[in-house]
């Protein structure tokens, strides 16, 4: 016999499901019955159970049903809008009459907290947003879902993170720190579920956890906005995420949490969450199964491994979540260690520098890239630059010395060793790869200052430091100073101005952007970074004069060419193209060398027209080098 199993208060939408029961079942015989009066129930007459009701109710027939082994459907509400997305149960009442009343042989788990029967998710302490369904963003535009990004990201200056420990199945014992836990055991279309979905399964006898843990205010904020802004579900699990399944595991916390299930309170920490395993025969759609993980495994999974678990960072993260990260010991150590030994002025140090710097010379005065590029992998001295920057940040003044007088010497000697060769080097001629380096620009900080970036994370993740090749290729430091020795073997001191000036716009924003860099990535707290980082904050501003000076001049510079590039002149009886135009900075005027493709041969009262109808279209005073072609 079907018993129909129902509340009072939805006396209305009972008797639209009454009037679809007698259609469809006809002569078959349904005994109605209130929660009222359930205590009635003749469990020996039910061959199968249909039910509505609010949640706690719904729970409450599933139970009986579990114990006695009935199969049992759910009649939704119209508001029971996740209770039917997570099962695929029809919105329409007429279809959802028919689900309801065929049985199932396919038995789901059920699982428990502390003995209460979880349908939607189990949440201990605070998670945002995964424990929220992804339907409030269903018909959101882009600016109304910023809204809810900046809301739930206010939340966090309320998170604290606490000690938690977790036992599963297997009596393994896991310790880390955060600030809140969300269990589902299906694919309910909540945030957490989802970052599960290809490998959640109703009949496995496993229940999934997901652990929220962020470190930082910035990796919050990430994984915020991918889920909330741009409503993607990150491919990889989010660095402020972890993720443990079995069938049991037993929660503890330091401090106790609240402990909600399916959003009613059940108390709080320490709590038991249960899988029964294929513990109920609910009529669900079709959807439901097709969205289970159908490569079912006994083995349990545990991914933890990015969660705080160490003393230092759990203490701090208990106060407030920062900012930027928090290095642990172990990473301080490690980089410490290296960054301390590479500040100091070695052999290997002064053997490289040198035979780099010998490279980059011959380099220069053949006008070879190729062998630039090599003296650049070749040259240690990125390392103490580096080193010089976290001295900057941690205010070590071992470092700030050690970084600082192996960057003096390997100067020196890079000076020494290029204007050595530029002397006694038969070639006193200005290569494309020379001029290349003598106009540094505003544009050429900006190099450095990414460069300096990329050479602090690096160095701080020592899986990638075959990168830090490319990022010494990326901000050459060695060949400035090689052409700034060469114009010092020459007696140039424009060149050599103008190169080492290269060279100290490379020094200043890989300082500061790897020191901002390390202060990000948690190797120093911001009261302690802030003197070191406005220091050299405004030595680079100091700095950026000159290169915003050259960067106007570069300007003008490629105005002219744009202005004479390919421009004819009528000149007498000669037609005049001018090409290759280049503009060549020199005391006490600056020079435009181009070649003139001429009709003709130009005689004297003609050049001089040719000059100043040059200069007139330029409104500027500069000298003429020209070579003249003949078109014939």
């Amino acid at each position: 016999m079907i018993y129909y199993i129902y509340t009072q208060k939805e006396l209305v939408f009972v008797e639209k499901v009454k009037e679809y029961l007698q259609e469809h079942l006809k002569e078959k015989e349904v005994v109605y019955l209130s929660f009222d009066d359930l205590d009635t129930l003749d469990i020996s007459k039910v061959s199968h159970l249909l039910v509505t009701g609010c949640l706690e109710k719904i729970k409450r027939l599933l139970t009986i049903a579990h114990k006695n082994t009935l199969s049992v459907g759910i009649i939704p509400l119209l508001a029971q809008k996740e209770l039917i997305r997570t099962f695929d149960l029809p919105t329409k009442t007429k279809e959802a009459v028919v689900l309801a009343l065929t049985p199932t042989q396919k038995h789901i788990d059920l699982l428990y907290a502390n003995d209460m029967m979880v349908l939607q998710e189990v949440v201990v302490g605070d998670a945002p947003p995964l424990d929220s369904f992804d339907s409030a963003l269903n018909g959101k535009t882009y600016l109304d879902r910023i809204k809810i990004f900046w809301k739930t990201l206010r939340k966090v200056q309320t998170l604290r993170h606490t000690k938690m420990k977790i036992t599963d199945a297997k009596e393994n014992e896991i310790k880390f720190s955060a600030v809140g836990v969300v269990g589902v055991e299906y694919h309910n279309h909540t945030f957490a579920s989802k970052l599960l979905a290809s490998g959640l399964s109703s009949n496995d006898g496993k229940l999934s956890i997901v652990i929220l843990s962020p470190t930082s205010i910035l990796q919050y904020m990430g994984y915020l906005f991918k889920a909330l802004v741009s409503h993607l579900t990150p491919k990889v699990l989010p660095d402020s995420v972890g993720v443990m399944r079995s069938s049991q595991l037993y929660i503890e916390t330091q401090k106790p949490l609240e402990v909600l299930v399916d959003s009613s309170t059940l108390g709080q920490t320490p709590v038991l969450l249960k899988v029964k395993e294929k513990a109920l025969a609910l009529s669900v759609g079709t959807v439901f199964w097709e969205q289970q993980n159908q490569k079912n495994t006994l083995k349990d999974s545990i991914k933890v491994d990015n969660l705080p678990s160490d003393e230092e960072r759990v203490s701090y993260l208990s106060e407030a979540i920062p900012l930027f990260a928090h290095a642990s010991k172990a990473q301080y150590a490690s980089l410490f260690s290296n960054l301390r030994e590479e500040s100091r002025v070695t052999q290997n140090f002064m053997v490289l520098l040198i035979l780099s710097t010998m490279l980059a010379t011959f380099g220069l005065f053949i006008n070879s890239s190729s062998i630039i590029i090599g003296a650049m992998i070749l040259a240690p001295l990125m390392q103490p630059i580096v080193s010089l920057s976290m001295g900057v940040l941690r205010q070590d003044s071992t470092l700030e010395i050690h970084g600082a007088k192996s960057i003096m010497v390997g100067v020196l000697v890079v000076l020494a060793t290029s204007a050595l060769l530029a002397l006694f080097t038969p070639i006193e001629r200005l290569t494309t790869e020379m001029i290349g380096r003598l106009s540094p620009t505003i544009l050429d900080l900006f190099v450095a200052i990414v460069s300096g970036a990329a050479a602090a994370y690096v160095k701080s993740n020592e899986k990638i430091l075959g990168s830090l090749a490319g990022v010494a290729i990326a901000v050459a430091l060695v060949p400035p100073i090689a052409v700034a020795g060469i114009g010092l073997g020459w007696g140039d001191w424009s060149m050599f101005s103008m190169a080492f000036l290269l060279f100290i716009t490379n020094l200043v924003g890989i300082v500061l952007s790897a020191a901002f860099t390390f202060a990000i990535l948690g190797f120093s707290p911001l009261h302690l970074a802030k003197k070191g980082i406005l220091t050299w904050m405004i030595i680079v501003t100091i700095v950026s004069i000159p290169l915003y000076s050259s960067f106007v001049k570069m300007e003008e510079k490629v105005a002219i060419q744009t202005t004479l590039s390919n421009m004819e002149f009528s000149i007498g009886r000669h037609e005049i193209i001018l090409t290759n135009i280049e503009i060549w900075h020199r005391q006490p005027l600056d020079e435009i060398h181009c070649e003139v493709i001429s009709t003709g041969i130009l005689n004297s009262e003609e050049k001089k027209m040719l000059k100043e109808a040059i200069l007139n279209s330029i409104g500027k005073e500069f000298v003429l080098i020209v070579t003249f072609m003949y078109r014939l």
